[in-house]
C-alpha cells in the first residue's frame, strides 16, 4: 500500500490533506472528528482583528449607554474591558493539547503592530505553525499596488523575526504579478504558500434593492487556478505550496501534487459531504497511487509541473491563442 506521509513546511503529516480554517475548526467536537477522519493537519479558524475591534466597540457602547441617566451610574459599576484575543488564544492552546496532528493557527490582522503582536501570542500557545491571511480591500484610490505589497512584505519580515515556528501565507490572486510577489515573500522567509483564499464579495438583491453578503462554496472547476500556480511555482521557490479551493476528491489531491503542490486544504468538501469525506479522499488517493505503483508522495510530486512539461505553453495564458491556431492538437490530453 502506498505511503501517504509527507512534509509541509517541515511538519510531518500523515497525508497531504489539511482541513482549512472554517467554523468546523472552531469547535472542539468537530476538530476531534476531523482528526479521527484522517486529516493530515488542521488550520484553526482565524483570529480576526476586525472582529475583536467590533466586539470591543459594542461592549464599550453598551456599558456607556446608561451613564448619563443618573449621576450615580458613573461609579456603581466596575470598569469593564474586552478580553481581546485572550479567548481565542485559550482555545488555540486547548486545540493543540487535544489533537495529535499538527495544528496551524490562522491570523487576519489589520495594523502592522497587531500583526506582530497577535502572531507572537498565537505562537506562544504551542501551535505548530502560523498562517497569515493577506488581502488588501480596495478603499483608497491613492494607494498603489507597490505600497500594498511593500507593507505586506515588511509585515512578513517583522513576524519572521518575532517567531520561530513555520510561517505560511494564504494569498488571494489580486496582485499585479502573483509570481513576483510570492518570490518576494519567499525571500522574506515564508515557509509555505496557500493558494488561493476565497473572500466574501458583495451582491445586490434586486427584489429588495438591498446589499447582501452571501457565502459562496467553491466548485470543483475552481481548482484549476491553484493547479496552474502550483505548476508554475514548483522548483522555483524554497517554500512549499499548498493548493486550496475546489479540492473535492482524492483525484483532485493527486492532480495538485502532480502539478507540484506539497499539500492541499479542503473546506467546501467538509460542508457538502461531511467530515467523513476526509476518509474518502484519503482512500481515493491511496487507491490511485497503488494503481500506478507510486510508493509515496515524492514519487510523483511535480511530475507534471511547468518545469518538467514538454509543452511550454501549457501553464501560460498564451495557450488560449495556441488552441485557436491548433485546435486539433488540444483535442487530446497534452503529453509531458
Amino acid at each position: 500500500m502506498a505511503a501517504l506521509t509527507t512534509q509541509f513546511m517541515g511538519l510531518a503529516l500523515n497525508n497531504p490533506i489539511i482541513a482549512g480554517a472554517c467554523d468546523l475548526t472552531s469547535n472542539m467536537d468537530s476538530i476531534k472528528r476531523i482528526e479521527q477522519a484522517g486529516a493530515g493537519a488542521i488550520v484553526l479558524k482565524s483570529l480576526f482583528e476586525e472582529q475583536i475591534q467590533l466586539e470591543r466597540y459594542k461592549l464599550e457602547e453598551e456599558a456607556q449607554a446608561g451613564e448619563n441617566i443618573y449621576s450615580e451610574m458613573m461609579s456603581i459599576f466596575p470598569k469593564m474591558q474586552h478580553a481581546g484575543s485572550k479567548e481565542h488564544l485559550m482555545w488555540a492552546k486547548k486545540a493543540k493539547e487535544t489533537v495529535r496532528i499538527p495544528v496551524i493557527a490562522s491570523l487576519n490582522a489589520v495594523n502592522p503592530a497587531t500583526w506582530i503582536e497577535y502572531a507572537k501570542q498565537l505562537a506562544d500557545q504551542g501551535v505548530d505553525a502560523l498562517e497569515l491571511n493577506f488581502f488588501a480591500t480596495p478603499r483608497d484610490f491613492d494607494v498603489d499596488s507597490a505600497r500594498v505589497e511593500d507593507e505586506q512584505v515588511e509585515t512578513v519580515q517583522a513576524i519572521r523575526q518575532a517567531i520561530r515556528i513555520p510561517l505560511a501565507v494564504k494569498l488571494s490572486l489580486f496582485y499585479a504579478n502573483p509570481l513576483h510577489f510570492i518570490s518576494r515573500l519567499d525571500q522574506a522567509g515564508v515557509n509555505g504558500f496557500v493558494l488561493f483564499n476565497r473572500f466574501f464579495q458583495p451582491d445586490i438583491n434586486t427584489d429588495s434593492e438591498s446589499m447582501t453578503l452571501p457565502f459562496n462554496f467553491s466548485e470543483q472547476v475552481d481548482n484549476r487556478l491553484p493547479l496552474r500556480f502550483a505548476g508554475l511555482l514548483h522548483g522555483k521557490i524554497k517554500a512549499d505550496v499548498c493548493a486550496a479551493t475546489g479540492i473535492m476528491t482524492g483525484k483532485d489531491v493527486a492532480k495538485m501534487i502532480l502539478a507540484g503542490a506539497g499539500a492541499v486544504q479542503v473546506v467546501t468538501a467538509l460542508y457538502r459531504n461531511g467530515v467523513k469525506s476526509l476518509t474518502t479522499m484519503r482512500e481515493e488517493l491511496s487507491y490511485w497511487m497503488d494503481s500506478r505503483s507510486y510508493g509515496g508522495i515524492a514519487a510523483f510530486q511535480g511530475k507534471l509541473s511547468a518545469g518538467r512539461a514538454k509543452d511550454p505553453w501549457i501553464y501560460t495564458r498564451a495557450q488560449y491563442a495556441k488552441m485557436l491556431l491548433s485546435p486539433k492538437e488540444f483535442s487530446e490530453p497534452v503529453k509531458v
